[in-house]
């Protein structure tokens, strides 16, 4: 079977009911938040860069995947860090939707003169910690019993990305 072929584009509001539907699939895994609900898509264009977002559009129009990125800090020195959201559809794992949107997020996180990506991941999330390998992330540690998520404690692992390009 040929593997579906998708284009990369802006995440725009229209966007926002397929996204959130993805976004929700993810929070029902356990593994990939520690939000439990959706936002609004005031709420969610809130607290993210306003550069920096990415769906991944099958030919039918379907969203396959999206990617984001938040601030770390309201603090001036930290306008270069931004923390990585990717979620993709179930249909659409293994395809290589979230290689190509990962990697399309690092190229604009460099335009827009961000130096370092980070993610927290957790432990259990095997995927998207070799997604993340794959574009270059590193574990910089393990953040111990950080927050609960449905009266469990759970670890996360922190990644980064150094740009080879800003900031060098």
């Amino acid at each position: 079977m040929p593997t579906p072929t998708f284009t990369l584009e802006p995440l725009l509001p229209a966007h926002w009911p397929a996204v959130r539907a993805i976004y929700e699939a993810g929070m029902a895994t356990g593994q990939a938040t520690f939000t439990t609900e959706a936002p609004s898509w005031e709420a969610w264009d809130a607290g993210h860069l306003a550069h920096c977002r990415l769906v991944a559009m099958a030919p039918d129009g379907a969203v396959l995947g999206w990617a984001a990125l938040s601030p770390v800090s309201g603090r001036c020195v930290y306008a270069g860090v931004a923390e990585v959201s990717i979620y993709i559809a179930a249909e659409a794992r293994g395809r290589g939707v979230g290689r190509q949107l990962l990697a399309a997020l690092v190229a604009a996180s460099e335009q827009h003169g961000l130096w370092m990506l980070q993610a927290g991941i957790f432990p259990e999330n095997a995927a998207s910690l070799a997604l993340h390998a794959g574009q270059g992330f590193r574990t910089v540690g393990r953040r111990e019993r950080i927050g609960q998520l449905r009266g469990q404690w759970h670890d996360t692992l922190l990644l980064e990305r150094r740009s080879a390009v800003v900031g060098a």
